[in-house]
């Protein structure tokens, strides 16, 4: 982010499947937001951060095995712009 100003981004969370949706949107927005926070941190601009949850709507892994379970709990970065410099 340092060495690309002009990208804007979103940090999107996600939970595996264990417990309710709504503990897990939960979850999964607040760390998207400590995700957010530490690049806050580390002096990228707040403008150019956005953090979402998803909950566990969009798994990358099979629920139902623990080695599943632990890829579904992640946070990704999506690129939503690159400016012109």
């Amino acid at each position: 982010m340092k060495m690309n100003p002009s990208v804007f981004m979103e940090v999107v969370g996600h939970t595996d499947n264990v417990g309710t949706e709504a503990y897990n949107l939960a979850l999964s927005q607040k760390r998207a937001e400590a995700v957010v926070s530490e690049l806050k941190k580390r002096n990228v601009e707040p403008y150019r951060l956005s953090g979402k949850g998803v909950g566990f709507s969009v798994p990358v892994g099979d629920n139902s095995t623990e080695e599943g379970r632990s890829s579904n709990r992640r946070t990704e970065f999506l690129i939503l712009e690159v400016g012109k410099e």
